[in-house]
């Protein structure tokens, strides 16, 4: 496990490692915890070092590292706190190594450079690619994994210190890669359509993740964690003390750890997707990462930020993006109509909050409010 002494030594790094997951980088699902001796960033320890800790009277064990091409914090509470902690960890790496689409050996990667037709694949594997197509029909297309070869045109990484909008020419033929009605899954068995078809799980991989590690703590008898994928945060639930964790989201475009409100969270995920972190401005325009599937271009609907509070991760990482492509009414309207389980923050282009169906409570009350029965 890579751990870093400080967020600036984390950024520094990560300008030099090539992307592994475009669309889930830290900022792109920005919630900030706030919680104990963590600061209100991207779940980094502040003033401290991001190495493993445990504390005897909470009986609580601790680590951040950096998978996914983003730094993480997973805290566990409980006896087995260190042994469970680091299984978490071995799940992340073994997480990257199948779903990054970019790691030359993971398995997606080899997936996208497949030789036939027909492919098996990893019951993990199998999952993401089913649940991205299941909101993909949900979506209309707007959430498309097939997205990829659009994806690659653009430079919001920072890899040159003049990024350029890629010709139209360019988007135009890679779009006639994307459609995600071109792959078929049965089982295991992954089909396509086309030979140039290519998949980006970045939309819901952190949040199958998240999951997957909840799941996991709970199956070996652990009751209280909080998980912070590089933003992604999810709890299971409450803290020893018997009170809710506490997650902050970040106010777009302002300084790290700048917290537009706070939620109490038990049992639940707070995923974040927003405009405001990976992005470039040229000839005054802002172009940022959340690509639209018919246009190639980053979408234009309004919306800086949308956060998703619910129970199941995996639909609020695709959810959280899906809102941003849609805007805010087709995204209501979407919730409406497959009568998903969720809350919804919106933040608008001057950063104005306004909530789907109902505002949650003031902190002291939001617990009750967001936690699963």
């Amino acid at each position: 496990m890579r751990k870093f002494q400080s967020i600036q030594s984390y950024t520094a790094h990560a300008k030099r490692r090539r992307r592994l997951y475009p669309r889930i980088v830290p900022c792109v699902l920005c919630a900030a915890l706030i919680l104990g001796s963590l600061s209100a960033g991207c779940g980094i320890p502040s003033g401290a070092s991001a190495a493993q800790g445990t504390s005897a009277d909470a009986e609580m064990a601790e680590d951040a590292g950096t998978y996914f091409d983003t730094v993480i914090d997973i805290r566990v509470y409980g006896k087995q706190a260190e042994k469970l902690l680091k299984g978490c960890f071995s799940i992340c790496e073994e997480m990257e190594n199948t779903l990054s689409a970019q790691k030359e050996t993971s398995e997606l990667y080899k997936l996208n450079h497949r030789s036939a037709t027909t492919v098996e694949v990893s019951d993990d594997l199998a999952e993401c690619i089913r649940r991205g197509l299941q909101y993909g029909e949900m979506s209309d297309g707007a959430f498309d994994i097939t997205i990829y070869p659009v994806k690659e045109l653009w430079d919001f990484e920072g890899d040159t210190d003049d990024p350029e909008v890629p010709d139209d020419a360019d988007i135009q033929k890679a779009l006639e890669f994307v459609d995600y009605r071109k792959v078929h899954i049965d089982g295991n068995t992954v089909t396509f359509d086309s030979p140039d078809t290519q998949i980006d799980l970045g939309g819901i991989a952190k949040g199958y993740i998240s999951l997957k590690l909840k799941n996991y703590l709970k199956n070996n008898g652990c009751t209280s964690a909080l998980i912070n994928l590089g933003g992604n945060v999810s709890v299971l639930g409450e803290k020893p003390d018997g009170s809710p964790f506490v997650v902050g989201i970040q106010k777009p475009f302002a300084d790290r750890g700048s917290v537009l409100t706070t939620i109490n969270a038990t049992n639940d995920s707070v995923i974040s997707s927003g405009v405001y972190e990976r992005y470039f401005r040229k000839n005054g325009r802002l172009y940022h990462h959340i690509l639209d599937p018919k246009t190639g271009y980053p979408a234009d609907t309004g919306l800086n930020q949308a956060t998703i509070i619910g129970t199941d991760d995996v639909l609020g990482d695709a959810l959280s993006t899906i809102c941003i492509l849609l805007g805010r009414d087709r995204a209501e309207e979407l919730i409406r109509k497959n009568s998903l389980d969720v809350t919804v923050l919106f933040t608008d282009t001057d950063n104005q909050m306004s909530w789907y169906p109902e505002p949650l409570s003031d902190t002291s009350d939001s617990a009750s409010s967001v936690s699963s029965p």
